[in-house]
């Protein structure tokens, strides 16, 4: 791939995937570079909304640069693209690259914007990505960190990690989007960037339920804490860097995501925990908050690898209601005693 990247393909006209494109068309005039964006998205409306520099349904009246351009047509926005972008939800990955891998250029980089576990496989995107389309790991990052989007469209100082088994095109992708309120860091650890952006959205799920019961900041600092160890022992379990979960993709993505109003995880936990069944939350909801579809997935994930994740197992038991929301409290202190370290 060329020293600069002057083509990108952007999957995903989302509140995320949008905000991408604007960093990297922000970031590409902050260097004066010269970069074409093109986001693809399968809503008209939007599309033509984001012609028109906004993309109102999701960032407001944000505007968004002249760099950026939209179409629903996956061959236009491929064509000639350097680095591919995906910001799509998790579970629908697989179909869609299964209509667009023959699009991607050969020698194009992949980047996955997506914080999802695959039901049914519990594969990660990346992994995902690697056997639909054949790309090489080699050639597929992924980004992960405290990435809440609204705060970055509007130019809100956020650092970010994108991780690569080639940490040479890791520093490639990195510089290409080091706009000057945007600051990534690059890792070799996709596994423990991939699994810390995972299981924070489930870990967020609980903390809204806290929330939404009225529960206080004891109950919630707890829960946040413990939910990056049983993370952490899921990332080393897997082969990644305990280091990793102590950083941006682990301790700082999860403390933003449960902290927040922003995070639609936390949204979504809150409004399990005001009583709302989960037809309903995804009812209310504008966009997709995808703890609530990979939480199965990272139990499932978690017991063939045999680590123990007691606040995986009480979300997926509120979702599935097999325990009410009034036991959680219960099934969160139910672990037998341990050192804090196991």
């Amino acid at each position: 791939m060329p020293s600069d990247i002057t083509s990108v393909a952007v999957f995903g006209a989302g509140s995320w995937g949008t905000t991408f494109a604007k960093v990297l068309a922000d970031a590409a005039e902050s260097h004066g570079i010269e970069r074409s964006i093109r986001v693809w998205g399968r809503n008209p409306e939007t599309i033509a909304d984001i012609n028109r520099h906004r993309n109102g349904r999701y960032l407001g009246e944000i505007e968004l640069p002249g760099a950026i351009t939209a179409t629903t047509d996956p061959a236009v926005a491929l064509a000639g693209a350097q680095l591919v972008v995906f910001a799509v939800p998790a579970q629908s990955l697989r179909e869609q690259l299964e209509r667009w891998r023959g699009l991607i250029p050969r020698d194009a980089a992949v980047v996955s914007l997506m914080k999802g576990l695959e039901v049914g496989t519990d594969l990660r995107m990346s992994e995902v990505i690697a056997e639909v389309t054949g790309v090489p790991p080699e050639r597929i990052a992924v980004l992960s960190g405290p990435n809440l989007a609204m705060e970055i469209a509007r130019r809100e100082p956020t650092a970010s990690v994108i991780a690569c088994a080639d940490e040479a095109l890791a520093q490639q992708i990195a510089r290409a989007s080091t706009a000057p309120y945007f600051r990534p860091y690059t890792s070799t650890d996709v596994v423990g960037a991939e699994i810390g952006g995972i299981v924070k959205n489930v870990i967020a799920l609980c903390v809204g339920i806290c929330d939404g019961k009225g529960m206080g900041d004891n109950t919630k600092a707890s829960v946040i804490t413990r939910g990056l160890a049983e993370t952490t022992r899921l990332a080393v379990a897997l082969g990644a860097d305990p280091q990793t979960l102590a950083g941006l993709a682990g301790l700082g993505d999860l403390v933003a995501t449960c902290a927040s109003k922003l995070s639609r995880n936390h949204t979504a936990g809150t409004l399990l925990g005001q009583g709302l069944s989960v037809e309903e939350v995804g009812a209310r909801m504008t966009q997709i908050a995808e703890g609530i579809k990979s939480a199965p997935a990272v139990r499932d994930l978690a017991r063939r690898v045999g680590v123990d994740m007691p606040i995986t197992e009480a979300v997926v038991g509120v979702l599935a209601g097999r325990i009410g929301i009034d036991q959680l409290q219960t099934a969160l202190l139910a672990r037998e005693l341990k050192s804090e370290g196991e």
